[in-house]
């Protein structure tokens, strides 16, 4: 079946200096040169009405000229053009990127042309799906580029540019190996059983197992939790009976005036929330309403999207007034968010003496849990309690970008289930289980593992993996 040529916008929409224009396929060149023309003088009728003959254009180079609609006789923009011959392009396939300027009707006019041409709207997320296709990437770099291009921190960044790189990739490859050799000879075996005597000497193959594949395994598992925290980010919930600071606090983690600040009690009444980055992580800090009993039907609907927000949240951090004992109302919202990880805020400190604030507050029936002394006024305490947060979500600050990582929950699944088999692969030998059935755990365990490269993957997982993409990437 005949390869389509494809074509769609690659830069961001809107106004801008540079717009692209990108073309993949066996006619990107014919299509691209049909409307293209190098610039030898200005004369508008020379530039439309004559189809310029082109000497073979190089590779990688260059390309200073005009799109002209040749219909209509007009020029559409003054041009770079840029020509990458298969396989040294994105795809493997011949690209042809048109580098004009980016505004909506000159994107839009170019595209235009380029589809009239011959060319298919590339799909979303189809460029790099031929670029897997053929071979030039696997598919942990291919989910990869996804994650590069919605970073939202440097530490996200720097994750997913070392797996684009394919460091998961060498991780799952020399994992594969070492499994692919045991099963050799554990298939030779089936046919001379002597030579499984050999296998262990099984203590040696059980030591390649923990080595070789059991241990990169359990380290690529544990990595998923922090991966993934700095990929999607963590949810916070500022908690609290009315009037003990919250929305001053959200104003001191955001570092701006987010939120209305009044002496009177019940100010918030809905969920406010906000962004910022922590080390690395983004953070959604949400500002809810005070929790206690109250006739009023606005503050029961803000309470209600409170307990909403404790549930869906990673963390919370519960605020306490250090000038004032322990409430029943502050029992009330403990016994709301005492099953999720917390941390105790003692706000207005700068209200009472040390020792007082210390003999008060979190009460001892409490669970344990962190507690932060600070002054959301004068902004004291802060930076420990951002550092108290951090600690509370990652355990290892530099995995996530000096370590081969998995950021999604497909690559966690897999590793899962390729562990258990590696499992009963170490019991088999250990017991001396017939070497047919520790074959079939061994070839179970690459299965999962050539998911994750995608030599072995179902088409209705590669839509939903390439789905995720804009157009044009």
């Amino acid at each position: 079946m005949d390869t389509p040529t494809i074509a769609a916008i690659a830069s961001p929409p809107g106004s801008g200096g540079i717009g692209i224009i990108k073309i993949s396929g066996p006619d990107a060149i014919r299509i691209a040169t049909h409307s293209f023309r190098q610039h030898k003088n200005t004369r508008c009728e020379d530039l439309c009405f004559s189809r310029q003959v082109f000497p073979e254009l190089q590779s990688h180079r260059l390309y200073y000229g005009h799109i002209v609609d040749p219909e209509k006789c007009e020029i559409l923009d003054e041009v770079l053009l840029i020509v990458m011959r298969a396989p040294r392009s994105y795809t493997r396939e011949d690209v042809v990127e048109i580098q004009a300027h980016s505004g909506p009707a000159v994107m839009r006019n170019i595209l235009s042309l380029v589809i009239r041409q011959g060319a298919q709207m590339a799909e979303p997320g189809e460029f790099t799906r031929r670029a897997f296709l053929n071979g030039r990437i696997d598919l942990t770099q291919a989910e990869a580029v996804i994650d590069l291009i919605n970073a939202r921190t440097d530490t996200a960044f720097k994750a997913a540019a070392n797996q684009v790189t394919g460091r998961l990739r060498e991780v799952v490859e020399s994992v594969r190996s070492c499994l692919s050799d045991l099963l050799v000879q554990v298939e030779a075996g089936i046919d001379f059983p002597e030579d499984m005597a050999d296998i262990g000497t099984i203590s040696r193959a059980e030591d390649r197992l923990l080595q070789g594949v059991a241990e990169p395994i359990e380290d690529l598992i544990r990595s998923y939790r922090e991966a993934h925290i700095y990929r999607e980010g963590i949810e916070l919930a500022i908690v609290g009976r009315p009037n003990v600071g919250k929305s001053s606090l959200l104003n001191c983690l955001v570092e701006k005036d987010r939120v209305i600040v009044n002496p009177l009690p019940g100010t918030t009444r809905d969920l406010v929330d906000c962004t910022f980055q922590l080390h690395g992580i983004p953070v959604t800090v949400t500002d809810t309403a005070g929790i206690h009993i109250t006739a009023d039907p606005v503050e029961q609907i803000g309470i209600s999207k409170t307990h909403e927000c404790i549930d869906d949240s990673h963390l919370i951090l519960l605020v306490l007034d250090a000038s004032e004992s322990v409430r029943e109302s502050d029992d009330q919202v403990y016994e709301q968010c005492h099953q999720k990880p917390v941390i105790y805020v003692i706000n207005k400190t700068d209200l009472v003496d040390e020792k007082t604030s210390h003999a008060t507050m979190p009460p001892t029936h409490w669970n344990p849990a962190p507690n932060v002394r600070i002054s959301a006024l004068h902004g004291t305490g802060i930076d420990l309690l951002k550092a108290q947060i951090f600690s509370a979500v990652v355990d290892d600050p530099q995995s996530a970008v000096s370590h081969a990582v998995i950021p999604n929950f497909r690559h966690h699944e897999s590793l899962e289930k390729c562990y258990k088999s590696v499992t009963s692969v170490t019991k088999g030998l250990h017991k001396n289980w017939p070497a047919e059935l520790i074959a079939i755990d061994i070839r179970e365990a690459l299965n999962w593992l050539d998911d994750i490269l995608g030599t072995r993957v179902e088409e209705d997982i590669l839509e939903r993996i390439f789905n995720r993409f804009c157009i044009g990437k």
